[in-house]
């Protein structure tokens, strides 16, 4: 008769195969760990008809702790809506089933203090590497792990104080390569919207790329900081956005919007909407980082990020220090892929 999923009774151990089977736990582990050449062919069969009849199912994660090694991976995400951490962990997932490994993804909603009861908690679980993506670990928490012999490979941003593997985009290169195209356009200036960025690695990166490009261009440009956690500040950054749009239209100039990721972009755009209806693209260009599914519906120009690749090359890195590899940290910067579509071309404002 078979069992439903919310059966009471006792799954069978290894003991009770042992017993079926007529022989040791020690035959039963040879089996199972894939020894089956020092066993005979009567016994394997015996094994096979037990472990069938009982519907035994090995704990692999008590096999694994035996062993030392519980095939484990930690993967930290600061923000789990934002298409870019989806998209990365898809390429984390899809390494760690060619590597053998079962990843556990923790999700912090951008709370500090659940980011580290999240590591905290991977500690516990004797996970063998962590792969994260934080808003706001401290150096020691990490270091922690580190010093415990559990490698970390960071994605996307550093922290302050730690030296260990970093996967991410080369933002300096995608931001200067955006900010070329759009002074390419003939835009007269450029605001740069971002997120709080003092204590975000990336986007201070992304910040000061922007500043520094313009700079050197001669572009006229500044940045916004866009809290999307706190409506009041949000709205007071998109009415001195407004404000900006409205004075360069009077002298007749143009001017362009960069985002510096996908969700600030999308509330931008939302913003320019309800503010200007659904023809609001002949009044401000708008460009981004991340390439994310409504950019195309949008006709909106994007630095298109490696994602895929990312996660990958995390796991990747990863698992060569699981494996005992010894060698300096490794910052390994991808590039990202200009999209040019109709939000920035000369003529479309």
């Amino acid at each position: 008769m078979p069992k439903d999923n919310f059966s009471t009774e006792r799954r069978a151990t290894i003991t009770d195969v042992a017993r079926e089977a007529g022989t040791g736990k020690t035959s039963i582990s040879r089996y199972l760990n894939g020894e089956t050449g020092v066993l005979s062919t009567d016994l394997r069969e015996r094994i096979e008809e037990a472990i069938a009849k009982l519907d035994y199912r090995p704990n692999q994660m008590a096999r694994g702790l035996k062993r030392g090694r519980n095939r484990l991976i930690g993967m930290l995400l600061a923000d789990l809506t934002n298409p870019y951490s989806v998209e990365v962990l898809q390429g984390v997932e899809a390494a760690c089933h060619a590597f053998g490994y079962m990843p556990l993804i923790c999700h912090a909603a951008n709370e500090v203090d659940l980011e580290r009861r999240y590591l905290q908690l991977l500690s516990t679980y004797r996970v063998e590497g962590v792969i994260v993506n934080a808003l706001g670990v401290k150096e020691e928490t990490l270091e922690t792990l580190a010093s415990g012999g559990v490698p970390v490979v960071l994605v996307d941003r550093s922290i302050d104080g730690l030296v260990t593997d970093m996967v991410g985009l080369d933002n300096t290169a995608a931001v200067a390569a955006a900010i070329r195209h759009l002074d390419e356009q003939g835009f007269d200036e450029l605001v740069f919207v971002v997120q709080p960025f003092t204590h975000v690695s990336s986007r201070r990166v992304r910040e000061t790329a922007f500043r520094d490009t313009i700079g050197a261009l001669g572009v006229s440009g500044a940045t916004v900081v866009l809290d999307l956690d706190d409506d009041k500040l949000a709205a007071e950054a998109l009415a001195g956005i407004d404000t900006r749009i409205g004075e360069n239209r009077q002298r007749n100039r143009r001017i362009a919007l960069f985002a510096a990721n996908a969700p600030v972009a999308l509330r931008v755009a939302l913003h320019m909407k309800e503010r200007h209806g659904a023809a609001w693209q002949r009044h401000v260009a708008l460009m981004c980082i991340d390439d994310s599914e409504w950019a195309e519906l949008a006709g909106m120009t994007t630095v298109r990020q490696p994602t895929y690749t990312i996660g990958e090359r995390a796991v990747e890195f990863l698992h060569e220090r699981i494996e005992g590899a010894v060698m300096a940290p490794r910052e390994c910067l991808l590039p990202g892929e200009l999209v040019v579509r109709t939000s920035t071309l000369a003529g479309n404002i």
